[in-house]
């Protein structure tokens, strides 16, 4: 089923960027349409070139292929998943007991202007064996954080604000570049599947197409879709916190990976996501402009900073 089928359209990056008022406005509103139903749209001409989407992915595939010992090095269960290395089965989904079927790496952000939010991070864990991938993790990190600040300035002027709203507010932000790799399936699953149904933490997320089949979302009518990525695009999803910032008027939809039929079980998929976040500080209380007269939010007030904290514990990462 193409992204059309089912109801996620796919829009042209480069007419908000680059495109006349018209251009702008159509995207604009094609963003805002998407945000408001499904919560996932299809992006083509991202800031992200097709030779770092395929160096990225050989440089992930060589990192997970190394011995589980070589790995482990990486795994620094202190840092609550947030660099490094998280081995396999680790992460579960809200809500569930059942570890999920992958294990997976993170990059997090650089400060490089002297900007006192350096503190608030753990520095990135490299690896020694492979400096490319190091070097490709962090050019697509900047690559993918460009083009979200671009979604997010579009995002802006369908809520109303201004376009630069979200600007400061993810300025040197906590955002995670998530490779992630799921292994071949050996045995009867048990309850896990290779990603347990949940909706992201984040503002927004962009994801590089996958590997393999297996994403599908909740739709409208209570049915699982699958989507195919297109290997121009790149899918960019609502998370929780823009969902609870915007009182749920941009809809954070869940998701799954879903394990594949069971002649392509010793097959290996690889997925690598960016979760966009803001710096810790930034407010998520309900828009005043998203809340109708005389009715309450639906969320209390609260920080990014601590609502990321409740959501690690909850997923298993944070004690």
């Amino acid at each position: 089923m193409s992204l059309h089928e089912m109801g996620i359209p796919s829009v042209d990056l480069n007419d908000f960027i680059h495109g006349n008022a018209e251009q702008k406005k159509n995207f604009v509103a094609a963003l805002g349409h998407a945000y408001e139903g499904i919560g996932f749209v299809a992006v083509k001409n991202h800031l992200i070139a097709e030779a770092t989407v395929e160096r990225l992915y050989t440089e992930v595939k060589a990192f997970f292929n190394l011995p589980e010992d070589t790995k482990k090095k990486y795994e620094i269960v202190e840092l609550a998943g947030q660099r490094g290395y998280t081995s396999f089965g680790r992460e579960h989904a809200k809500g569930s007991n059942a570890g999920d079927l992958k294990e997976f790496w993170h990059f997090g952000q650089e400060v490089t202007d002297g900007d006192p939010i350096k503190t608030e991070y753990p520095a990135n864990i490299f690896t020694d064996e492979l400096t490319g991938f190091n070097e490709v993790g962090i050019q697509a990190y900047r690559d993918l954080e460009s083009t979200g600040r671009y979604m997010l300035r579009a995002i802006a002027i369908h809520l109303g604000l201004d376009e630069f709203y979200f600007d400061d507010k993810i300025k040197n932000g906590n955002s995670i570049l998530r490779p992630i790799h799921y292994p071949p399936i050996t045995a009867e699953p048990q309850s896990a599947v290779r990603a347990g149904q949940h909706e992201d933490i984040n503002l927004i997320t962009l994801l590089i197409g996958a590997s393999a089949d297996g994403l599908e979302v909740l739709n409208k009518k209570n049915e699982w879709v699958a989507v195919t990525a297109l290997s121009d695009h790149i899918v960019v999803n609502v998370g929780d916190m823009l969902q609870r910032l915007t009182n749920g008027k941009l809809k954070s939809t869940t998701h799954r990976v879903v394990n594949p039929s069971r002649e392509k079980w010793g097959s290996s998929r690889f997925s690598i996501p960016f979760f966009l976040h803001p710096r810790s500080e930034m407010r998520l209380d309900c828009l005043a402009s998203c809340v109708p007269v005389g009715e309450t939010p639906h969320w209390e007030p609260i920080s990014a900073g601590e609502f990321l904290d409740e959501r690690l514990a909850e997923i298993g990462l944070k004690k």
